[in-house]
């Protein structure tokens, strides 16, 4: 049962029907690259009120919706449509949405999202492939003039290019999504990851997002996320680190509460006020919701 409000930084909402939207990683034939089988999750609707009424008893004052409508021919359409939700129910409070930042078309699409009240942030997945190209290095540089953050999907192996963009671009804050998705749980690979984001945690602009753990420990217990979320927080910092949940993709390996309880019971010997800043006030600041 939550103890305190908390501010999810990581949910995904989707229309399989809405013929302006389109999701490529929910196609029936689709088979996630990590995961695995994900057909549990695929069903044809899962917007705010969904999302609304399975956690109305974790006192969720607020999320942060990072793009799901993977594929779409025209990624403000999915911004219109959680705007749409957040007018009528509140939810979500901030939207991450996407933009091809290596095309010259970039700024324009960046002031098409930015016509929707809640729009906080962009994810590319190119990223991973691009970080290192001029033109979409460009595109990134466009995200500071509107204090836009950037969400990006990446691992300990990748942490010296990103560290290299976080220092190029020190007005643009960095989220490391999914406390850089540690694909393994044995002691080498705790130590690489440590040390991963050790560098990129030196980077003043760069800020650890904890969600998505139970994506490479599906049968995760308290016990077993306590060193990635700790390590997280005693690397970044307090003011620098924030849960999520990545609901409903989480939904696979546990309930929801049992996501924001894991936090709870991880964090109960912090100060009240370290405690808030983990649970609200710190993604409440970074993506000003």
């Amino acid at each position: 049962m939550a103890t305190l409000p908390f501010v999810d930084t990581h949910v995904h909402y989707w229309d399989l029907q809405d013929p302006a939207l389109y999701y490529a990683w929910l196609q029936p034939e689709w088979i996630h690259p990590v995961l695995g089988d994900i057909n549990g999750i695929k069903v044809q609707r899962y917007s705010a009120r969904e999302f609304i009424g399975e956690t109305r008893f974790q006192d969720v004052a607020k999320v942060v919706h990072v793009q799901a409508a993977i594929g779409i021919d025209d990624p403000v359409e999915e911004t219109k449509w959680l705007q749409a939700q957040a007018d009528e129910t509140g939810f979500p409070h901030g939207i991450v949405g996407h933009v091809d930042l290596a095309q010259s078309t970039a700024e324009g699409v960046i002031a098409r999202h930015l016509e929707y009240a809640n729009f906080r942030g962009v994810r590319d997945f190119a990223a991973g492939e691009l970080i290192g190209n001029p033109a979409w290095r460009r595109g990134y540089g466009l995200l500071a003039r509107d204090n836009l953050v950037f969400c990006i999907d990446t691992t300990w192996e990748a942490a010296d290019k990103v560290r290299g963009l976080a220092d190029e671009h020190d007005s643009v804050i960095l989220s490391i999504d999914h406390a850089g998705f540690p694909r393994a749980r044995t002691d080498e690979y705790f130590e690489n990851w440590t040390r991963g984001m050790k560098t990129l945690a030196a980077a003043p602009n760069v800020v650890m997002k904890i969600s998505g753990l139970g994506m490479c420990d599906n049968r995760w217990t308290v016990a077993s996320l306590r060193p990635w979320v700790l390590t997280c927080i005693e690397v970044f910092g307090i003011e620098r680190s924030f849960f999520g949940s990545n609901w409903p993709v989480d939904s696979l390996y546990s309930s929801y509460g049992d996501v924001v309880d894991a936090y709870d019971a991880i964090t109960a010997d912090f100060t009240p006020d370290e405690r808030t800043a983990l649970f609200s006030a710190t993604a409440e600041r970074i993506f000003r919701v």
